[in-house]
């Protein structure tokens, strides 16, 4: 059963049967360039083919019903009692989104809404990001107006920095909105800027690994993070008045600027977002060039600066990652996401990917009693609605 299939087949057990519409924003995952997007510089994500899939169906007395196939926990309110309340975690994410578009002048008539998701909570994928757009696609469509993909892009990240807390960037929602297929996206995440490199891996294949430790953005160091960032840059801006934002800093500008950044720690935090966005733009070129062995170098280069620098790893990542690149054929491998936790993306011939399972299982689960989940996910489009121009769905 796909996983359109099953969001119509739940939807129809909760809410009842007749005409719906069905919708999907999918996850993303970057293939280098963390922790970049809020200093303003350069990320490199690629869209999945795993996400979360929306049905609705139209109210017009303003209600919201809201159920997922993942958690028992439902919410109702209606628009203007949009808040957070005990229980209904998960919910928090359409909820903020609901928010940010009655604050853009959506007439929300109300509606009924299941979601399903396949991907793992936690992981460093974007489910949240995926959940919010997912909510935007459909909701504007119901809409008279057309509404801008990207003005829905920005509403996901105001609505996870507003209402759920944690002070993330603009690339997560990007790259499941202006995700396509057999393509990653080399985003300037300040000016917006951005194109299409395809992704042209020939005998190898991203396999994504998830530590199944789950992280909690709100309640870990990311807000830190980027605090760090921000004071340094104010010492930073002391040598480099005119730069505009950590992103527009160069590498040769910070070694003759660096000192200007009296603290240690802050200079280590600032090293990493500078050498980081570097790498983003080798990588492109790599690629473009198709010099795989070279991005794959450059993936494990981020993931070591992430560990020394950023420090955003922890056990679990740096046992994932020192365990996949000790199997011949895997030729790259960093963690991906905000980290404490969450997955690793690795860079493994075909012929190897079996190999490469069974070894970092084995030695994941010896180094730390976990259970290592692999996931296998195709390079998607974007947000949308499935079927479009086509006739209601029928559940």
């Amino acid at each position: 059963m796909s996983g359109g299939e099953a969001a119509l087949e739940a939807f129809t057990s909760i809410y009842g049967p007749g005409e719906v519409r069905l919708f999907f924003a999918p996850g993303r995952v970057n293939l280098i360039g963390e922790h970049t997007d809020y200093t303003g510089g350069y990320a490199f994500p690629a869209a999945l083919t795993r996400g979360t899939w929306a049905v609705l169906r139209p109210r017009t007395d303003g209600v919201f019903r809201l159920a997922s196939t993942r958690f028992a926990e439902q919410a109702e309110f209606k628009a203007d009692e949009v808040g957070r309340r005990r229980g209904e975690g998960w919910a928090n994410f359409p909820q903020g989104m609901i928010r940010e578009l009655a604050a853009a002048g959506a007439k929300l008539p109300g509606a009924d809404i299941l979601y399903h998701g396949d991907l793992p909570s936690g992981a460093g994928l974007s489910s949240s990001a995926s959940i919010g757009l997912a909510t935007g696609v459909a909701l504007a469509a119901l809409e008279d107006r057309t509404w801008r993909m990207l003005d829905l892009i920005q509403m996901v990240q105001q609505s996870e920095n507003r209402f759920i807390g944690v002070q993330c960037g603009i690339m997560d929602p990007f790259a499941s909105g202006m995700g396509k297929a057999g393509h990653a996206i080399l985003l300037h995440c300040r000016q917006l800027d951005y194109r299409h490199v395809p992704l042209q891996l020939r005998d190898y294949r991203l396999l994504i690994i998830h530590t199944n430790k789950v992280r909690e953005l709100a309640e870990s160091r990311y807000n830190e993070r980027r605090r760090e960032c921000e004071e340094g840059f104010q010492q930073l801006r002391r040598r480099l008045p005119e730069a505009t934002d950590l992103g527009s800093v160069g590498e040769e500008a910070w070694q003759e600027a660096q000192e200007a950044v009296t603290s240690p720690q802050l200079r280590k935090r600032l090293t990493h977002v500078v050498t980081e966005n570097a790498r983003v733009l080798q990588s492109e070129q790599a690629l473009i060039a198709g010099d795989l062995h070279r991005f794959g170098e450059l993936m494990k280069e981020s993931h070591h600066s992430l560990k020394e620098d950023y420090e955003v790893t922890g056990p679990e990542l740096d046992s994932l990652f020192e365990a996949a690149i000790q199997v011949p054929g895997c030729i790259g491998a960093r963690m991906t996401g905000a980290g404490f936790g969450g997955c690793t993306v690795n860079l493994v011939h075909r012929e190897a990917v079996e190999s490469f399972r069974q070894q970092v299982e084995e030695q994941y689960f010896a180094e730390t009693g976990r259970q290592a989940v692999f996931h296998e996910s195709g390079i998607g489009d974007g947000a949308r609605e499935i079927g479009k121009g086509e006739q209601a769905w029928r559940c």
